[in-house]
């Protein structure tokens, strides 16, 4: 049976030219007639692929025409069929937030890797701490605070010295940028169970902006984020460089 393969690419040079020599090569059939999704870029445009194809059943399988590549498996236009019937299925639940502006207004997102709390301001943030409806911290003084899932934790979490999450952990990682007091906290491990929701104080004096995975909502007062266990987003890897292993391997390096 024909495999059909839909090909998504980034706007850069490379990913397009590699479209294009793809495509002629094997075909490209639109995203929802696909068995499997190809996207061609880095792990910003694999984020965005998984957004954007979350309705559709095919998996998605990321070759890596970026830089980082973290979710992409190597970039090879040989065999290509072959190497999609071997792929290792990861299934991932995304976080969803829920973000509350001054002006009322509630804006929801999901987040595959990570949502964060960012000054937006020459002022350090002053955030209250929630979980599941307990405060849990009065006051952090941070330039910023996120939640992350595993397979974000080797991302924006990592950079601000947040731990690493094995794949199958169900655990979620709280983690500060920057904190002022307490002096250093660097966050908690939570269940995946769990509902964080952070309070911004003085949000005149000192605006907060969130965001989940590049979408943004400035001046928020309050942001909810849990994890959504309906949604599940279906990644393949090659045998062997699943997101368990990857995510082990970091911790060597």
């Amino acid at each position: 049976m024909e495999s059909r393969i839909a090909f998504l690419a980034s706007d850069t040079e490379i990913a397009q030219a590699a479209l294009e020599r793809l495509s002629s090569r094997f075909g490209n059939v639109p995203p929802q007639d696909a068995q499997t999704i190809v996207a061609l870029g880095g792990d910003g445009f694999m984020l965005h692929t998984l957004h954007g194809t979350m309705a559709l059943s095919a998996p998605v399988y990321g070759m890596n025409c970026g830089t980082i590549g973290f979710l992409m498996n190597e970039f090879s236009e040989d065999d290509l069929p072959d190497r999609l019937a071997a792929a290792e299925l990861e299934v991932i639940n995304p976080l969803v937030m829920c973000a509350t502006r001054s002006d009322g207004e509630v804006r929801e997102a999901l987040a595959i890797n990570e949502v964060s709390l960012l000054r937006a301001g020459p002022q350090a943030a002053k955030l209250r701490i929630k979980v599941d409806g307990q405060v849990r911290m009065e006051e952090l003084v941070c330039d910023g605070a996120l939640v992350c899932t595993p397979a974000g934790s080797t991302a924006y979490n990592y950079s601000a010295h947040g731990p690493i999450l094995p794949i199958g952990s169900d655990v979620l990682a709280l983690t500060a940028m920057a904190a002022f007091r307490p002096r250093r906290w660097r966050g908690a491990l939570l269940p995946k169970t769990a509902t964080v929701c952070f309070d911004v104080l003085e949000p005149e004096k000192r605006p907060v902006m969130a965001d989940a995975d590049g979408r943004s909502v400035r001046d928020v007062v309050a942001v909810e984020i849990r994890s959504e266990p309906s949604v599940r987003h279906r990644i393949l890897f090659d045998p062997g460089h699943g997101l368990e292993e990857r995510l082990i391997t970091e911790q060597f390096t």
